[in-house]
């Protein structure tokens, strides 16, 4: 999988917390030049619940699933992440643990923006910087208001 289909597959993601970044495609090119590409097996765990990890995530290919350890049963998927989607955006905000795993339900081809990478980019293109944590950003406010309404209609 090469970057321009992981771009048009984060262009063409419909879903409400969608990553939304106002970037041209010479500035998603550039972007990319800070993300890497890791293969995942069916059943690899991306990221684990409590783990620090300084990590944010796009699925290029494949399906994740996002699920609680410890929950009670029925309740412990909270999501499935499919290619467009951004997922362990929490790590480019802060060191806090992980709230939950994030496992490859199908082989899968995801593209990394480790911290150390983000804070390079951010030295040299600080307007394309600037743009992936507000659209970073706004994933964490549709996720936060999501999980409020879900919270507000059981109670």
């Amino acid at each position: 999988m090469g970057i321009d289909e992981l771009i048009e597959a984060v262009q063409s993601y419909r879903a409400d917390d969608a990553f939304r970044a106002r970037l041209d495609l010479g500035q998603w090119r550039h972007f990319a030049a800070y993300l890497t590409a890791y293969q995942l097996r069916s059943g690899d765990l991306l990221i684990k619940q409590n783990d620090c990890d300084r990590a944010a995530y796009f699925v290029g290919q494949g399906t994740l699933q996002v699920y609680v350890s410890g929950a009670a049963p029925g309740t412990s998927r909270i999501a499935l992440m499919r290619p467009g989607a951004l997922v362990g955006e929490t790590g480019l905000f802060s060191d806090q643990p992980h709230s939950a795993n994030v496992e490859a339900m199908t082989p899968a081809i995801v593209w990394a923006l480790h911290l150390p990478r983000f804070e390079e980019l951010t030295a040299r293109a600080p307007l394309i910087a600037n743009e992936v944590l507000r659209a970073a950003g706004a994933v964490m406010v549709a996720r936060l208001r999501a999980n409020l309404a879900l919270r507000v209609a059981v109670a």
